[in-house]
C-alpha cells in the first residue's frame, strides 16, 4: 500500500523513525542498522516500506536498502514470526549475515536477534533455506567489521553491561576497530559509551 516515504527524519527512538514528509510525520518501526544508517545524513532519504494492519492498529515498518525490505519480508513467511521479531533479527544480523546464517544453519547468529529462541531459528532455517538459496544480498563490503569475532564480542560485552545494541553500534562505528583485539575495542567503547 505504501511502498515508500521519502522525508527527513525527525525524530530517531530506539526502534523507530519518525519521518517528515509533507508536514505529516510518520512513525516508521525499523531495525538498528536502518537507524544507524539514517543518522549518517540531515537530508531526505528514502524509507522502503511495508504496512502491517492488524486487530489492534496499523503499523508501518521501513528500512533504508530494498535488500533489508526483502528480507522482512522474507522473515514474515516463517510461521509464528512477527514484524517486530523480524525487526529483532534484522538489527543483529544484515541481509547478508542472515542468508549465511540461514544456509549455514547457524541457530547461534540467529538467536541474537531480540525475541529468537533455538526453536524459531531452527524454524526460520526449515522454512527459508529453498527460499534464501536463489537471494543474491550484496551488502559483504559495508559488514565487513560487523562478521569480525572480535568486534562482535565487543558488541556482546558492552550490551551486556546494559547499553542498547544501537548505542553500541554507533559508537563503535567511530573507533577504527580493525587491528585491535575484544578487550581494547571494548575499553575504547567504553570510554565513548560513558560520556
Amino acid at each position: 500500500m505504501i511502498d515508500y516515504i521519502i522525508g527527513k527524519v525527525d525524530q530517531i527512538g530506539e526502534d523507530y523513525l519518525i519521518v517528515e514528509n509533507n508536514g505529516i510525520g510518520y512513525k516508521i518501526n525499523t531495525s538498528t542498522n536502518s537507524i544507524l544508517d539514517s543518522s549518517r545524513t540531515t537530508e531526505a532519504q528514502k524509507l522502503h516500506t511495508n504496512l502491517i494492519v492488524r486487530e489492534d492498529g496499523m503499523f508501518l515498518f521501513g528500512f533504508t536498502t530494498s535488500e533489508e525490505m526483502d528480507a522482512f519480508k522474507l522473515l514474515l513467511t516463517v510461521s509464528k514470526v512477527g514484524p517486530k521479531v523480524a525487526c529483532g533479527i534484522l538489527s543483529a544480523l544484515k541481509p547478508g549475515q542472515l542468508q549465511r546464517a540461514i544456509l549455514t544453519k547457524d541457530f547461534n547468529a540467529l538467536c541474537k536477534g531480540q525475541g529468537v529462541g533455538r526453536k524459531t531459528a531452527e524454524r526460520i532455517v526449515l522454512e527459508l533455506k529453498d527460499k534464501i538459496a536463489g537471494k543474491a544480498y550484496d551488502d559483504l563490503d559495508t559488514v565487513e567489521a560487523a562478521l569480525n569475532s572480535e568486534y562482535e564480542e565487543a558488541i556482546e560485552a558492552l550490551t551486556s553491561l546494559g547499553y542498547s545494541r544501537y548505542e553500541v553500534e554507533k559508537v563503535l562505528r567511530t573507533i577504527e576497530t580493525d587491528d585491535m583485539i575484544v578487550e581494547d575495542i571494548i575499553k575504547a567503547g567504553l570510554r565513548k559509551l560513558s560520556f
